[in-house]
């Protein structure tokens, strides 16, 4: 990976962060795909595009994004080792060739100029310390008449699986998720602040919408509970405490999920801005 500015999150996806979406990725996908359509759709991907997909991850969109540009290319961009070797081999096994992986932070990077004719973001965008940065060098590597389709999370309580987990405030030392300063989840979670930043990188016809989808978190409940509770973020809360209260925990998190268990499947609301922009021609 070139230089990086985003250093806490450069250690973050590439510790236990990373390498648990990559070990899980198709659970993360479950609980994110039903914002891979709009996104699609507002990106409007040509058969011959370029694309540029802004901290893919484990690739899920990324090899959307080579199927819809068949005669074009998709390249992935993140920060995230463990993910990006888990986004090449599920591309080569699925035997996609139009697509490339590439291991860089979005703020510095060195993208090529002029080279994309679309950028993506499912959820990749919230997490820099330079916002405007980031998005200025992305700016600068799309075509004159280049577009761009991102999302980012809306508001905390919006989202049934942040709910959840504040329901835990009693036992487990939750802070404040929609902080809006610093890279985080919810950084974006004001679209007029999003709308801005991208104006500021000299994108037109800014506009945002917002979506909401539901994943798939787990079979059942206990399985969605020992899932989010092993990601980053519920890894990190159940430390602060002793086993006792994380076995509390675990258990009052699982009664919370109950309500949402049918069919076989934990399904839970997600709530986001999509962002769309145009580079003038």
């Amino acid at each position: 990976m070139q230089q990086t500015a985003n250093t806490a999150q450069a250690q973050a996806w590439n510790g236990y962060e990373g390498t648990h979406w990559a070990a899980h990725h198709d659970r993360w996908n479950a609980v994110n795909a039903g914002f891979n359509e709009p996104l699609l759709e507002a990106a409007a991907i040509l058969p011959t595009d370029h694309v540029l997909d802004i901290g893919c991850g484990a690739g899920a969109t990324t090899r959307l994004a080579a199927q819809a540009a068949a005669r074009g290319q998709a390249t992935g961009l993140d920060l995230s080792g463990p993910m990006l070797e888990q986004a090449r081999a599920v591309a080569a096994a699925e035997g996609t060739t139009n697509i490339a992986f590439t291991h860089g932070d979005a703020q510095v990077h060195d993208l090529p100029k002029a080279a994309f004719d679309v950028a993506i973001s499912r959820f990749g965008i919230m997490f820099f310390t330079d916002p405007a940065a980031a998005f200025a060098n992305i700016a600068s590597a799309l075509r004159p008449g280049g577009r761009i389709a991102f999302l980012s999370a809306a508001e905390p309580e919006a989202n049934d699986w942040l709910t959840a987990l504040t329901a835990l405030r009693d036992i487990l030392p939750i802070g404040d998720f929609g902080a809006p300063d610093g890279p985080g989840m919810f950084s974006l979670a004001d679209p007029d602040k999003a709308a801005n930043l991208l104006r500021a990188a000299g994108l037109h016809e800014v506009s945002a919408e917002r979506i909401q989808a539901h994943g798939t978190w787990g079979r059942t409940a206990q399985q969605a509970a020992d899932f989010l509770l092993d990601s980053g973020p519920g890894r990190h809360l159940l430390s602060a405490v002793d086993p006792d209260t994380q076995a509390h925990a675990r258990r009052r998190l699982t009664e919370n999920l109950a309500a949402h268990e049918t069919e076989g499947a934990v399904r839970l609301r997600s709530t986001g801005w999509l962002l769309t922009a145009t580079l003038p021609a």
